[in-house]
């Protein structure tokens, strides 16, 4: 009985960390980015860690949830949140000689907008995700990326002095 009983316990050891695994495999990626994009790279990506040591210490209640990588990026925005207090800037500088293109208001633009605006923008924007992706992600509505989308984005153009042009969606 108790070599049937070891032998159960790491069966499901094992399908418990396929399960962790495959889940990793598919969603770390995008949970960094998201991180990144609301917090800055160095916070995001130590938020997005904290994040997934959470979960996988709590994967046999995580697995079971509606949407577990919704609820891993509400502890990786806590967890980065925290961390931001200590910090001070969201981005890097982008030094204008180093890409030329780029609009050198931009990141304090960005960084004015509100956390939800900002990941909105730049996982739509920057990133090419749909509305559905991102609302799946934060576990609000397409309605609510929608308009936290267009809020950031008209905050942008005001920040930066931008003219919205008629076609422009």
């Amino acid at each position: 009985m108790l070599k049937e009983d070891r032998e159960d316990r790491e069966d499901r050891e094992d399908r418990t960390a396929e399960s962790f695994t495959s889940f990793v495999t598919e969603f770390e990626p995008r949970l960094k980015l998201a991180l990144c994009a609301g917090f800055g790279r160095e916070t995001g990506v130590e938020a997005a860690a904290d994040a997934l040591v959470y979960g996988w210490e709590h994967w046999d209640r995580i697995q079971d949830m509606p949407n577990p990588a919704g609820y891993l990026w509400g502890v990786g925005r806590n967890r980065a949140r925290r961390l931001q207090s200590r910090r001070r800037r969201l981005f890097e500088s982008v030094a204008v000689e180093r890409v030329p293109c780029v609009e050198p208001g931009l990141v304090h633009a960005l960084e004015s907008l509100s956390e939800r605006q900002r990941v909105c923008v730049l996982l739509i924007h920057g990133f090419d995700w749909t509305f559905a992706e991102v609302a799946g992600l934060l576990g609000v509505s397409l309605s609510t990326v929608q308009k936290h989308t267009e809020r950031g984005m008209a905050r942008l153009r005001r920040s930066l002095k931008i003219e919205r042009l008629r076609d422009d969606h």
